[in-house]
């Protein structure tokens, strides 16, 4: 057991992480998951959003059982190891706007960081514009960490509040099981489900939750996480964590290339826009989200699955942001942005400096 947790914390164990995310992800989108977005934790949370009816979209409405699967596999492997901590910390209205503001830049470019290296992967050009803009914001928010910004000490509290986020994807998986997909009905029950489009895509369900199962386990021992990356490249000069992101790029190209889904250039890739400026402004948005939040959106929802109530509001506030962004034509779309998507952007970065300048530690 000690070798086991021994593995998992070394470089070998972050890039086998990475490296076995890369190639689950390709091997989702080749079961039936979207091109490019085998794994996305923003669509997939989007996708959620609409399965409950909080956005309209009809295109992207379905229950993932990867994200649920994310939450539950942390859970298992935090009490396999007696990690399983009930902690919150402060500010739960900023961890909110911060999720919601990151979602909102996400679905600008169209993809969390992961889909933005999977897109990459792929062979979608227009990712490389995300992922600068990734870095960028990723950068801009090490400046508020060097100059004391902090939300405040997470402190231990009442388990309950740390199974609330499990409880309630437990709850949705419920939810699919009783109010399954009906073969050409776009509503079972309560739950809306895509005919056509993105969230009409997917892997078998048992599948997918095998897969988001296995994968949160593997993250919560490994601690992956995509914005602590490059935030501990730029802080520190550490490349622990960036070996599992680089692992993940490579080993996705790889399994592309074996299956045939490697397809190079800008036009006309799935579900992705060809607008460089804004592909890299929504980004700097979503990025410096992350940094504020101590996280990038997977790590937050591995952090809820071992107790984190913090790392469980940005997961809510992103599922919220989800909703608004296609509820007021914020999200884009493959024919570009959408048509308040800009200003939604400007007034997401102007919300999160004012969040980074006004939230650090005084100092005598």
């Amino acid at each position: 057991m000690a070798k086991f947790v021994q593995l998992f914390s070394s470089r070998w164990g972050i890039i086998v992480t990475g490296a076995i995310i890369g190639v689950l992800a390709q091997l989702l989108q080749k079961w039936g998951n979207p091109a490019n977005m085998g794994i996305c934790v923003a669509c997939f949370e989007r996708d959620i959003a609409g399965a409950l009816g909080l956005h309209r979209a009809a295109v992207v409405q379905y229950m993932r059982p990867e994200i649920i699967g994310f939450v539950l596999g942390s859970m298992i492997a935090a009490y396999s190891f007696k990690e399983f901590r009930s902690r919150v910390g402060s500010a739960p209205i900023v961890r909110f706007i911060l999720g919601a503001f990151a979602m909102i830049g996400a679905l600008v470019f169209l993809g969390c960081p992961w889909r933005a290296a999977l897109r990459l992967a792929g062979g979608d050009w227009n990712a490389i514009f995300g992922l600068l803009g990734l870095i960028g914001g990723i950068w801009v928010g090490t400046f508020f960490l060097r100059g004391g910004y902090n939300l405040g000490r997470s402190q231990a509290t009442h388990t309950s509040v740390g199974w609330l986020l499990p409880l309630t994807m437990l709850g949705l998986l419920v939810l699919m099981f009783v109010f399954p997909h009906v073969p050409g009905q776009d509503k079972s029950g309560i739950l809306f489900y895509s005919m056509k489009g993105p969230g009409s895509m997917h892997a078998a369900l048992l599948v997918s939750l095998a897969v988001g199962l296995f994968i949160g386990f593997l993250a919560q021992r490994s601690r992956f996480c995509t914005m602590g990356a490059i935030r501990d490249m730029i802080l520190f000069r550490q490349s622990h964590l960036l070996s599992g992101f680089v692992a993940l790029v490579v080993f996705a190209f790889l399994t592309n290339l074996v299956l045939g889904q490697f397809h190079p250039g800008f036009a006309k890739q799935p579900v992705a826009h060809t607008m460089g400026l804004w592909n890299f402004g929504g980004m700097v948005l979503a990025g410096l989200a992350f940094a504020l939040a101590g996280g990038c959106p997977g790590r937050q929802l591995f952090l809820a699955g071992e107790g984190d109530g913090d790392a469980a509001v940005f997961v809510f506030g992103m599922i919220f942001g989800a909703g608004i962004s296609h509820n007021f034509g914020l999200a884009s779309s493959p024919d570009g942005v959408g048509p308040y998507g800009i200003p939604a952007v400007i007034i997401g970065l102007l919300a999160c400096l004012f969040i980074g300048f006004t939230m650090r530690k005084q100092t005598a």
